[in-house]
Formats: structure tokens, sequence, C-alpha cells
């Protein structure tokens, strides 16, 4: 049995006529940038996300971009970032102008390590940017805490976590601001490139909103310099259509993710993703833990199963920071995760038969 990683095909199939009529809309009127769609997707994810105001922008990297510049981010000024995430991350802290401080990650939940933010903070430190990675917010708050006493920021990077819960707060509400990502295979994709900004913070939206059309608030009319980072309308459309069906897509993920767990719990050699009290994650990604884990992931290939590996190399070894000069050791959780981390196929339309052909190869694999 083929069991794919992540399966689009699957998701888009039932939903194929509502989006061609909604692309059909828009070719036939030609409003390809702003417009109605847009417009309406900012408001209706805004409240999913119980937050006051979205702005739909051109990818999620953009997203986390925008906020610092928004929030007035200079060179020399430090941000604190996991080191186990997505180069996003850190890139967007780079491209606005700012300094990337890692720390490493907590061993539970893999999401930042409150302890170690507060012993990152120097003089020099403007914020603090939590990841809710795989799905799970990170522990906000003591990190909201850590951020007040010493008057920094905080920026949800919320890629992987649409409408994830942390003590009945929705991801994207508790922070200055939050990027998603609407990357086609996350949660809530886009059928291209996509991505939002939320906020509560007053300013915030207003200069984001400057910030994607080249700072302009009305046309020729540049207030400051910009860039180049609407979202379309054809992918707003498509977003509108699939956010009506995110709740329920992420119920499945949690049914399958709750399968697996009980598929695996005996499973000597697999250790499983913990949940933190309060967090409500939406399962992004399911992410186990094994011993000789290439060895693992070429077995289950050879079963026919996909798997992922997220991330084979922690940011504070990659070529592109050595200029930062942390070097090997440094963060050891990171590191010892880059070996283990192992994902499991994860998507709403799994059924019942895949799920148990990847628990007992899975199985299968870690004796051997």
């Amino acid at each position: 049995m083929d069991v794919p990683f992540l399966d689009l095909r699957a998701q888009h199939r039932p939903l194929k006529q509502e989006i061609l009529a909604a692309w059909d809309e828009i070719l036939d009127t030609a409003g390809f940038i702003g417009g109605k769609h847009v417009s309406a997707l900012e408001t209706e994810f805004a409240a999913a996300c119980s937050a006051g105001h979205a702005v739909a922008v051109s990818n999620g990297t953009d997203a986390l971009m925008f906020i610092f510049k928004a929030l007035g981010i200079a060179p020399g000024d430090e941000v604190i970032v996991p080191a186990n995430t997505f180069i996003a991350t850190s890139e967007a802290v780079s491209i606005a102008g700012g300094r990337v401080v890692f720390v490493d990650v907590d061993p539970d939940t893999y999401t930042m390590d409150p302890a170690l933010v507060a012993r990152a903070i120097t003089g020099k430190t403007k914020g603090i940017v939590p990841v809710h990675l795989y799905g799970q917010c990170a522990d906000m708050d003591p990190i909201l805490a850590i951020a007040s006493q010493h008057g920094l920021w905080v920026v949800e990077d919320a890629a992987q976590a649409h409408l994830a819960e942390y003590k009945g707060r929705k991801a994207g509400s508790m922070g200055a601001a939050a990027g998603f990502s609407y990357y086609p295979g996350k949660n809530m994709g886009a059928c291209g490139e996509a991505g939002a900004v939320t906020t509560n913070t007053p300013g915030v939206e207003e200069l984001v909103r400057k910030l994607r059309d080249h700072g302009q608030a009305k046309k020729y009319y540049h207030d400051i310099e910009g860039h180049n980072g609407r979202c379309d309308a054809l992918q707003a459309a498509a977003l509108r259509i699939k956010l009506r069906h995110l709740p329920a897509w992420n119920e499945a993920r949690r049914a399958h993710a709750q399968r697996y767990m009980e598929l695996l719990a005996d499973a000597r050699g697999v250790v499983l993703p913990k949940v933190a009290e309060g967090r409500l994650p939406v399962w992004h990604l399911f992410v186990v833990q094994v011993d000789e884990r290439d060895r693992v992931a070429e077995e289950l290939k050879a079963a026919g199963i996909a798997t992922g590996l997220h991330y084979p190399v922690p940011l504070h070894l990659q070529q592109a920071y050595q200029h930062l000069g942390y070097g090997e050791g440094r963060f050891p959780v990171s590191e010892a995760y880059s070996r283990r981390l192992l994902s499991l196929p994860m998507y709403p339309e799994l059924t019942e038969e895949q799920i148990l052909h990847v628990a007992g190869a899975l199985r299968a694999a870690v004796r051997g």
C-alpha cells in the first residue's frame, strides 16, 4: 500500500468545482489584485483567529518580515528565535534588518524553551519569536511575561498552527502580531503562495498594508518604501472556501493523531509527541523520535510510506548562519532532534487502513 506524506489531490477533489466557479468570476471581472475576496478573507480569518485585524500578503515569510518592519526593527536589534524551526522564521528577521539570536527548545514540546529565552536577553534585544511548531502552541504565558518584564515585543510564528489554541486563546491573538503561511501543504493552504498577518496592536495593520503594497495607502502616493507583497484574488477566493472546512479538517487531524498514539503507545523505540497542558494542537505534523532515523525512514519507504524530516539540520548549524559563531554542541536538544525526528503522514483524508499500515510498518522498522 502506498501512503503519501501529504495528499493535496484528495483535499482538492471535493472542492474543485466550487474553487473553479470562484475563479471563473474573477476571470470574468479581471479583478486579480485586491477586491472583495481579499477583503473578505481578511475579515473572516481575523474572526477565526480571534484577532482584531488580518492582512493578506504574498507568503508567510513576508508576513513575518512585514511585522518586524512595522514594529520598527533597526540594524543591530536582536530577536530571539528557536533553533528548531524552518529558516523562514530567522530569515525574516535578517531581511528586516535585525540580528538573529537562537535558543534551544523544550524537549517535550519541541517549541521555544522560556527559561532559555530569559537567559538570551541583552541590552540589544527587541523581540521574541515563539514558533507554534508542528501545530502546537509554544508556552506563551511565560514568554509574554518575560517580554513584558523587559519591554520586548512578541511575534508569533503561526505558520503551522491555523486555529491552534493555548489555554483557550487562538494562535495569532496573543502577541503583538502573528505571521501565518498559506503554503499549499499547510493546514489551510492556497493553490500557490500566500500568507497573512494578524494583529491587535494599533498601527501595525496600517503599516503592514503599506509595506505589502509599495508603501502606499493610496495609489501613487507613497508614504514609505515598501515591497510587492500582495495576496492575489485567486488565492484569496480559494482560501475563503477552505477556511469553512478548516475546523473539520483540524478535527480529522486530531482523530488521526489519537489513532497513531493508540497504535504506537507500546512500541519500543518510538517516542511519541507530547501535548502540553492547556494546548489544543492542530497536528500540522505528527513527529516521532526514533533511533537510526534514516534507516527507519528507508524501511518505511520500502513499505510504500513517505515520511518527512523536520528538520535535518538545526538553524544554528546551517551554512547561512555560520557568521553567528554558534558551533556544534551549543543547542543540544535541537541537535539531537535533527537526528531523531521523523514526520509520519498526516492529513485529514488519511484512512484507517493507511494509519494501520504506517503504524505496523514503523513498529517493524524500529524492531529491525
